[in-house]
């Protein structure tokens, strides 16, 4: 292999200041800034926004916010801790009992998204008030 560029550069003149010497140079280094200048632009900039609005996303966290976590667990947030977050993912039917509530506790880097803020109108209640209660995601348990 080193017989190959050896052999190259002897046809050339060598890489000194001879006939193209110091334009090719000057024309790799343009070259090499310039993809550089594509890379950043086209991947490494986009990134750095989308973990920025990620990182702002899981820092304005509230009670009450709709979520979806990494392993596509969707829930409400009841409580945010420091690095935890407490969901309420759905109720359970205890033996006629008054329905209660089913909590995970999951990481904030976990959280993939949020579908909506507690401010503003949920699918469950889409006037923005609570008209009936939602029993669909209630699981009821006999304790027979």
């Amino acid at each position: 292999m080193f017989d190959l560029v050896n052999s190259a550069l002897a046809q050339n003149g060598g890489p000194g200041p001879g006939p193209g010497g110091a334009s090719a140079t000057m024309l790799n280094i343009l070259f090499m800034v310039l993809m550089f200048a594509v890379f950043y632009f086209l991947l490494i900039r986009p990134q750095q926004k989308q973990q920025k609005q990620h990182r702002d996303m899981i820092a304005n966290l509230q009670r009450g916010d709709s979520i979806v976590t990494g392993g596509g667990i969707m829930g409400r947030v009841h409580r945010v801790e420091d690095d935890v977050v407490q969901l309420d993912i759905g109720e359970v039917d205890v033996g006629g009992k008054t329905p209660k509530p089913v909590r995970v506790r999951v990481r904030r880097s976990t959280i993939a998204s949020v579908t909506a803020k507690s401010g503003s109108p949920s699918a469950d209640a889409p006037d923005g008030k609570d008209k009936e209660k939602n029993t669909s995601n209630v699981v009821k348990i006999d304790k027979s």
